[in-house]
């Protein structure tokens, strides 16, 4: 993706809500309606769509077709990715390469899953027989052991994740879109003093389940041009990496693969982490971003609390983050919540974000995040550079 010859031209995203009620179908649909009527085109000019798989409605075999056939499409192209919270970013990639074998020329990017509301996820593999066991029964459980191991390793500032905490909030606060029980005002003392849910992870280091939906338009540049596109954004630098040292019996739990994913992204667009205007990463809990913050280059490993100690990420700082408030903040739509910071990555290089508009808002990296294995850090990692055109 190093040439400028594909565009996104139009996204939407739905209000992020807590139990809505409403179908996996019903928030697909309002988000495809916006992200037509924001590209400007017909229903008619899509002949592609790459969607994400969702928790509401886990275990449907032909989720894909069945959805296309809700939105009324005609397909020449239909992929289904399981990549969890790093499916948009991933579809992106997708998406991009389905145009370019010249499989289709407009593909539909969409992430919808109204978990909070209707969750039929059933998650087999070694869960049953290495995990739950233990008492490690979700995502809490796994970060607090990888938590744990940061800190022993590198040792853990409570203190700067408060930091992130708050600024996030700060973000959410500002976004019309965010859920609106997160909606509160929090200090560090708010974060130091949330309950703790597995040691050392407290409530405010975790995502709200949530109901929400995301939608994207990828096409050529040439076609983008043709249709008469007034504003697009070029991904130009995409990498990923599934199951990072899956054959290492004893890995390191600190290390992921973004290590790799990111490598390959800065490689692609010719970039390096001080090139980044806006850091738009996957956030289930804080301590991920610090670690990103490390696996991507932004600094040395080990010093990821020190690195967010010493700047501004607010939307008016030195390397704005999450600028709509992450999920931790905003709310997590199921397997749609890695579109939350993809929507809002779009939103800033378009410049559309309003109050919170990033001043230089040339390029973002969008990352994902999806599952982690028995003993081992996440399994699907994504990098995805995006430059305003």
């Amino acid at each position: 993706m190093i040439n400028r010859d594909i565009a996104i031209i139009g996204f939407a995203e739905t209000k992020i809500e807590f139990r809505s009620g409403r179908s996996v179908y019903d928030f697909a649909g309002e988000a495809m309606a916006g992200a037509l009527a924001h590209a400007g085109i017909e229903k008619s000019e899509i002949d592609g769509m790459a969607v994400s798989s969702s928790f509401a409605d886990a275990g449907n075999p032909f989720y894909g077709p069945i959805l296309s056939a809700y939105l009324g499409l005609e397909l020449d192209w239909c992929q289904v990715t399981d990549l969890g919270g790093a499916s948009a970013s991933g579809n992106i990639a997708r998406a991009a390469a389905a145009i370019k074998a010249g499989l289709c020329e407009t593909v539909l990017v969409i992430a919808s899953d109204p978990q909070s509301s209707q969750n039929k996820q059933s998650i087999g593999a070694f869960r049953g027989e290495f995990q739950y066991p233990m008492g490690i029964m979700g995502p809490p459980g796994y970060f607090a052991l990888i938590s744990q191991r940061y800190d022993h390793q590198y040792g853990l500032d409570p203190k700067a994740l408060g930091k992130l905490a708050v600024t996030q909030r700060n973000h959410a606060l500002m976004n019309d879109l965010a859920c609106e029980k997160l909606k509160k005002p929090i200090t560090v003392d708010d974060y130091l003093a949330s309950p703790m849910i597995s040691d050392p992870i407290r409530m405010l280091d975790c995502v709200m389940v949530c109901d929400g939906a995301s939608a994207f338009i990828v096409t050529s540049t040439e076609r983008a041009k043709k249709m008469g596109a007034k504003k697009m954004v070029h991904p130009i630098g995409y990498g990923e990496r599934v199951n990072y040292m899956e054959t290492n019996q004893t890995p390191d739990i600190t290390e992921g693969g973004h290590r790799a994913a990111g490598k390959r992204a800065f490689e692609r667009a010719g970039m390096t982490p001080s090139d980044i205007k806006m850091f738009q990463p996957y956030d289930d809990f804080l301590i991920a971003i610090v670690m990103q913050l490390e696996h991507l280059g932004f600094c040395e490993t080990g010093r990821g609390c020190q690195f967010v100690n010493e700047r501004d990420m607010s939307y008016r700082g030195d390397l704005p983050l999450n600028t709509g408030g992450g999920q931790i903040s905003a709310g997590q739509a199921g397997l749609a919540g890695g579109a939350h910071n993809l929507s809002e990555a779009l939103r800033q290089l378009f410049g559309e974000a309003g109050s919170r508009q990033v001043k230089d808002h040339a390029n973002a990296i969008v990352t994902g995040i999806g599952w982690i294995p028995y003993g081992r850090n996440w399994g699907s990692s994504t990098a995805l550079i995006l430059e305003a055109a």
